[in-house]
């Protein structure tokens, strides 16, 4: 029961963030709005970290499962795609360095944020 109480909490801020995306108008992705919804809750402890912690650790494991959907999407779309398959994966490798680059740089700094709280 733990675990779909867990899940029914990272639904209801799933769908806030779709709330969200029709709400406000930018061309911002729902997915954006509730990851930054969570965060504000979690920050201001309006949901605790032990309330979303095992499932949202499942999520994060099965996470690579979940883009097999999207890579059948462009295996279909080979016909649209075909003609700027160069740029399309120039623009997809360096996103993924640049996503890789932030990523390794915020969890540094957070790394050394608590090392430094903690003396």
């Amino acid at each position: 029961m733990k675990y779909v109480r867990q899940f029914l909490i990272i639904l209801l801020v799933t769908f806030l963030g779709e709330v969200c995306k029709y709400l406000i108008p930018l061309p911002v992705p729902a997915s954006i709005y509730g990851l930054l919804l969570l965060l504000g809750a979690l920050l201001a402890g309006v949901i605790k970290l032990d309330q979303v912690k095992e499932v949202s650790g499942f999520l994060i494991e099965i996470m690579p499962l979940m883009f097999i959907p999207a890579a059948v999407g462009l295996l279909e779309s080979w016909g649209a795609l075909s003609g700027i398959f160069a740029e399309v994966a120039v623009i997809t490798a360096v996103s993924t360095v640049l996503v890789m680059g932030i990523s390794g740089i915020v969890t540094q700094w957070i790394i050394r944020s608590e090392r430094s709280k903690k003396k």
